[in-house]
């Protein structure tokens, strides 16, 4: 059975524990398809409140 030869510290665990945030990035950002606006793919509009050609949601106003 495989065991570690040395102890590994704090700072390179937390390192190797770090690098799931990287893949958190908003590589799915589209166009919506209504107003123009930048969006999260497969979900509403924050925008204007459409999804797929629907109003579904009342806009946020700002």
């Amino acid at each position: 059975m495989a065991n570690p030869k040395r102890k590994v510290s704090r700072s390179k665990r937390d390192m190797r524990r770090a690098h799931w945030v990287n893949s958190l990035g908003t590589n799915n950002v589209i166009p919506c398809d209504n107003c123009g606006e930048k969006m999260i793919a497969h979900r509403a509009c924050p925008s204007c409140g459409f999804y797929r050609g629907k109003s579904v949601i009342s806009p946020q106003s700002v």
